[in-house]
């Protein structure tokens, strides 16, 4: 475990990777029928698959925030 702090964002990122990683699962799920031959899943397979960008956006918005709040002119409003 690493002993720094988490800043600002950080859970964010985290919490954007595990669900990107869900949707890519799911979207690799969903395409297998595809190479096998086998009938495709239900519409909501289709829908899980979706995961991957909203994923990918709730990663985006905790680097925009840790971005953000580390910023030089923020720095200085709080000395």
């Amino acid at each position: 475990m690493s002993t720094t702090p988490s800043g600002p964002g950080d859970r964010l990122v985290q919490v954007g990777a595990i669900v990107f990683f869900v949707g890519a699962l799911a979207t690799l799920v969903t395409v297998a029928p595809l190479f096998l031959g086998t009938d495709p899943f239900p519409s909501v397979a289709y829908a899980v698959s979706m995961l991957m960008g909203v994923g990918f956006l709730i990663a985006g918005a905790g680097v925009v925030r840790s971005a953000w709040s580390n910023s030089p002119r923020r720095a200085a409003n709080r000395l």
